[in-house]
């Protein structure tokens, strides 16, 4: 299960012991979210381990998927939707797109999908139901995992799918 939340209220030694556990370079890890959209809405899920709160459907990468199968895995995992990546609209660095402070680098992909089949999931082990907002009309977010300012950028790149990819 994937859980980002604020660790800046640590305790040092709390802290050491997960970077104990890490061997080898230091790399960020990668977090993959898909857009999805139907009718001019986004697709969300409420997740269980943030109080309810909304997120774009994913996780973290899965070492033995590529980018567009971590993504569309997570969408059919949280959402019961099953998609295809067709683009890829941004590339983020976590910790400069106002996210809660957070002990490891993480890298953000946000790929816009489409559905190909599935259906909506009431409720799964992760997230607690899901659903189509439109942007003027977002529920609360879990701002761990999305941004309103990442919402907006993947709108952008839905309704102009020439766009290049951001970056930063």
């Amino acid at each position: 299960a994937e859980m980002i939340a604020d660790h800046a209220g640590m305790e040092a030694g709390q802290v050491e012991d997960v970077f104990a556990l890490e061997q080898g370079y230091a790399t960020p890890k990668v977090d993959v979210r898909g857009a999805v959209f139907q009718d001019d809405r986004i697709l969300l899920v409420r997740e269980n381990l943030d109080g309810g709160r909304w997120t774009l459907p994913g996780g973290w990468a899965d070492v033995t998927d590529s980018p567009s199968e971590a993504v569309t895995r997570e969408i059919l995992e949280e959402a019961g939707y099953e998609t295809r990546a067709i683009k890829l609209a941004a590339v983020y660095d976590r910790s400069r797109h106002g996210h809660p402070r957070y002990y490891f680098s993480i890298y953000k992909l946000f790929f816009i999908c489409e559905i190909t089949g599935g259906a909506p999931a009431a409720e799964t082990t992760e997230t607690g139901g899901a659903a189509f907002f439109r942007e003027d009309d977002l529920p609360e977010l879990s701002l761990g995992r999305v941004t309103p300012e990442e919402i907006h950028t993947l709108f952008r790149h839905y309704r102009n799918p020439h766009l290049p990819t951001e970056f930063d």
